[in-house]
Order: C-alpha cells, then structure tokens, then sequence
C-alpha cells in the first residue's frame, strides 16, 4: 500500500530497503484519490522500531493511506529524541476534532501495574472514548487490549507466573468471518508480556465475541461492536529480531527471563531466528484494511460517528 508518510521520517529509508512502497507527503499530493487515514497511538518506548513494524504491515495494498502518529501528551518519552517526537507527532488535542477511517492503538511496558496507577490513564480512557465516535475500526494491541477491554467492558488482567514469551501457535474459533480469509487452520504468533486476560471473563460478556486463541498463550483475538473494535493480545507486526532484541536485553539486566520459545532454531539462542509469523501478520493488518476500513468507511469522513449501530463482519 502506498502509504502517505511525513518527509524524513525514519522508516522511510528503513522499509524502502526491504523493497517496501511508501511514499511522501510530496509525492501523495499528487494522486488524485481520497486516501484513508489511520493514526496510530504509539505508547510503545522505542518509537522508530515501532512505527516502522507497523508501516511495514500497512503497505501492501493498491490504497494511499495518511498517517498521523498520537503520543500522549502527559507522558514523556525517555527513548526516543524529542525532536522526532516534536516532528512526526501530534498530541490528542490537535486531531480530536477530526475523523479517522482506521487508528491502531500500540502495547505499552506497564502492564503490571494497575491501569489506574499508569500516569497516563485518564488521557488514554478519553481518547478510548474518544474512538468510538471518531474512527470507523480500531485495532488495540497487547496492553491496549488488556485496557480497551478493562476500560470498555470490566474484564480484568492477570499476573502470569513467568512471562508468557516465544511464538505460539493458534486457531480460529470461526474461519469463516472476513478478518481470517485466507488463514490457514493453524498460525503462529509472537507474546511478550507478564499478565493475561482469560477466556472465561470474555464469554460472560455478551458484547464480545472470541476470534481466536491458543492453547499455550490463551486468548488472541476478541471483537466488539461488529468489528469497530479489534484486541489482539500478540505481536502479529513483530520483525523477526525483536525478540531476540528483548531476550538479549533482559538477560544484560540480569532480569528473569527464558529463552523466546518456538523462536530459534533448535530452540539455541545463537542459532538463526524462524520466522513463521510474517504471513499471518500481513494478512491480518491486511484483511482488516480492506474489510473493517476501506469497505465500510463513509466516504465523507464526518459521518463516521453514524456507523455506531453497524455491524461489519
């Protein structure tokens, strides 16, 4: 998908290596069609890393999509340079007055804290509130799922024994909705985190409907509001190193952690990385691009807040 990028940003170069199709501000002005336009909340601390896994994800498709990228605005960021921050970013109130055809909300390294104790919970419960209105599908990923859902719905998290870490496979509860065509029975997944939220508190509340899950790393996949709303527990938009890069990180901080599992070859941490994720993971960001976004957002961007009653799956 030609995406439509600020000039200089760093995953350009990054992904143009990879023979990736991204474009610049410039250079989209050009194209006389109205693009879709997705922001992405990105909580995550090394932002550079993160914007390019997900730009990766989101260019493959004959579209022009425009990014905006949010921070929070009463939280600064101690890992990425501010003048990055301050080029490529925007706070909450410069964009709340806008719509959004897509918004993908990023995990965050707090999840063992309670999410009322994070700083930053009353900015991101509002801008939460906020989508629901603004954005015709979101997609809430890791901590942000755990927090839509807690946030939303009342379902709790739970502190794991070890950190649930390593690719695992899963399955489909119903293969025939539009978000998994083309999945195949079985897929692979990256988890990294230290707490769960458990089937069992899903399926007593009627507004959500399990997707997909796991029986080493539980739930993956919940859906709300006809698919306006996606949490996804896992890293589908993982590259291949990070958790190589996490692992060797932790093990320097003398932090407990065990080797990534199903991750290396022959489970040896100085063999190659096995990647068996990056099919799925471009299938998904895909399916939903074209089925939950593109298919079902108005053309006239302010009437996104009429959608609130579809279903769209």
């Amino acid at each position: 998908m030609p995406l439509n990028l600020p000039e200089n940003l760093p995953a350009i170069e990054l992904l143009k290596h990879e023979n990736i199709f991204v474009m610049d501000s410039l250079r989209a002005s050009s194209q006389d069609i109205r693009p879709l336009k997705v922001v992405i909340l990105n909580l995550m601390p090394i932002k550079i890393t993160t914007e390019t896994d997900l730009i990766r994800l989101l260019s493959n498709s004959p579209l022009q999509i425009e990014i905006d990228f949010l921070k929070i605005k009463s939280h600064t960021s101690k890992n990425t340079p501010i003048e990055h921050l301050m080029t490529f970013y925007k706070d909450f109130d410069t964009i709340k007055n806008q719509n959004y055809d897509g918004m993908i909300i990023t995990g965050a390294p707090v999840e063992q804290m309670e999410f009322e104790d994070v700083d930053y919970w009353g900015e991101i419960t509002e801008i939460f509130d906020w989508a629901r209105k603004h954005v015709t599908s979101a997609l809430y990923i890791c901590w942000a799922a755990q927090a839509g859902l807690h946030h939303f719905y009342g379902v709790p998290k739970y502190p794991l024994d070890k950190k649930m870490f390593g690719v695992f496979k899963h399955r489909l509860l119903d293969n025939s909705l539009s978000l998994f065509r083309g999945f195949d029975d079985e897929f692979f997944v990256p988890h990294s985190r230290h707490t769960e939220i458990r089937r069992e508190d899903i399926l007593k509340v009627p507004e959500l409907s399990l997707l997909s899950e796991s029986d080493k790393a539980g739930v993956y996949i919940v859906a709300s509001r006809g698919g306006r709303e996606f949490y996804i527990t896992g890293h589908s938009e993982y590259a291949p190193n990070t958790l190589d890069n996490e692992y060797k990180r932790d093990l320097e901080k003398n932090l407990p952690i065990e080797i990534p599992r199903n991750y290396y070859q022959n489970d040896n941490p100085d063999a190659p990385v096995i990647d068996r994720w990056r099919a799925h993971g471009n299938l998904l960001f895909s399916n939903w691009l074209n089925y939950f976004v593109y298919q079902e957002t108005p053309f006239n961007p302010k009437e996104i807040d009429l959608l609130e009653e579809l279903k769209l799956y």
